[in-house]
């Protein structure tokens, strides 16, 4: 998949592909919400390898709007583009999933470019706000499947409205001897089953990416475009 990105802009990382991975995991079908859309990459996998679902993205940002809908048709892919804040949009529809990597980082650098702070920090898609206008799109059984910072799983767990409830989880480590730096999460609203708690994902091993994350990065099969 051919995806263009600005030079100068923020541009999709590694936490975009494992997240990515995880959610094909599930069953994805029906109306499909990604928050954040950026550039559309990880809404454009997830429809490339889901066909049949209906794809909405949501990005606050006119030019990533517009790379949105050039990488769609870069990939003859279909889907709606909506140019709003997620907090504030009022949708016609509620969704059975919604996915998102969202702006998890605290606190800000002032010096820094402004396309990347909004991508980057909590302070622009505030947790309980956040976790709340989604709660309230999800139909009776919807699921949320997103990422966030693994420092933050206590707050995570805390600020999780009901019915939503996670039922899988999995860590991501940079190296077997480091602490997690991300989590991936799946919440889904009124279940009752327990949580399952996956194996850790690992991303390099010595010098080189593990096997599980080269696996990963050759699925998604990505080439940046810069412009």
């Amino acid at each position: 998949m051919k995806l263009k990105q600005p030079k100068n802009g923020y541009c999709y990382n590694s936490d975009t592909m494992f997240l990515y991975d995880f959610i094909t995991k599930f069953n994805i079908k029906g109306n499909v919400l990604d928050v954040g859309g950026g550039c559309g990459v990880l809404g454009l996998l997830v429809k490339r390898d889901f066909p049949k679902i209906n794809l909405t993205l949501i990005e606050k940002q006119s030019i990533m709007k517009e790379f949105i809908e050039e990488n769609l048709k870069l990939n003859s892919l279909e889907a709606e583009v909506i140019l709003g804040d997620f907090l504030e949009f009022e949708f016609n529809k509620k969704f059975d999933f919604i996915i998102s990597n969202p702006p998890f980082y605290q606190g800000t650098l002032k010096s820094e470019n402004e396309i990347k702070k909004i991508a980057r920090y909590e302070e622009f898609l505030p947790i309980k706000e956040f976790f709340e206008k989604v709660n309230s799109l999800l139909k009776e059984r919807g699921e949320f499947i997103f990422c966030y910072d693994a420092k933050r799983i206590d707050d995570i767990i805390l600020k999780l409205p009901k019915p939503l409830k996670v039922i899988d989880m999995r860590f991501f480590y940079p190296r077997i001897n480091k602490n997690a730096t991300l989590v991936l999460i799946r919440a889904k609203r009124h279940a009752k089953s327990l949580v399952t708690i996956h194996p850790p994902l690992i991303g390099f091993e010595g010098d080189e990416y593990s096997k599980e994350a080269s696996k990963i990065y050759k699925k998604a099969n990505t080439e940046s475009i810069k412009v």
